[in-house]
């Protein structure tokens, strides 16, 4: 497994070790003890999956309190995944990391608790699966909009507009939001 730190403390790709020929392949989407050896420990305690057509955007979302560290992945399709900073007292507040993750390459990416998450689906029919270290608590959820110029995400849209959820149509800025101190 290949680790590859960002720019943002604690999110981080994964690369996972990945076994195929030309009947397929096999790879380890989680192992406790080498994601451990790699100094990665969590303790997840949901896991969830999506399915969503080309052009959603979902997100950009996180808990507070209970925050939730997830761990991401495409298992069919492709997405544009983003993780943003929304702790004010870090030094990369508001700052965002983006990245392919698609069925072709395997990657994950963990995006730690204090961290808002959103994905744009590049493909139909895209399979998201992702661990969670919280469990989900809807009166905690927070959105905030993900056009915030104050965070300025390059989103790979072309010249198609995103389809949104109303709850992500109404994301506050993130000088609204009720970020983590």
């Amino acid at each position: 497994m290949n680790i590859i730190r960002t720019k943002l403390d604690g999110v981080v790709i994964i690369e996972p070790r990945v076994f195929g020929d030309e009947r397929g392949f096999f790879m380890e989407s989680w192992n406790a003890d080498a994601f451990e050896k790699a100094g990665l420990t969590f303790k997840f305690v949901q896991d969830n999956h999506s399915r969503s057509q080309k052009g959603v955007l979902r997100g950009l979302h996180f808990q507070n309190p209970g925050p939730q560290g997830k761990l991401v992945r495409v298992t069919r399709g492709a997405v544009f995944d983003v993780a943003v900073d929304v702790r004010a007292s870090s030094e990369t507040f508001g700052q965002w990391v983006g990245i392919e993750l698609s069925e072709a390459n395997h990657r994950m990416l963990y995006v730690p608790e204090g961290f808002a998450h959103g994905f744009l689906t590049l493909e139909n029919d895209t399979d998201f699966l992702y661990k969670c270290t919280a469990p989900y608590a809807p009166d905690a959820e927070h959105s905030i909009a993900w056009d915030d110029p104050a965070i300025g995400i390059d989103w790979p849209l072309g010249d198609i507009a995103p389809a949104l959820s109303v709850k992500d149509s109404k994301g506050t800025s993130l000088a609204q939001a009720e970020v983590f101190a």
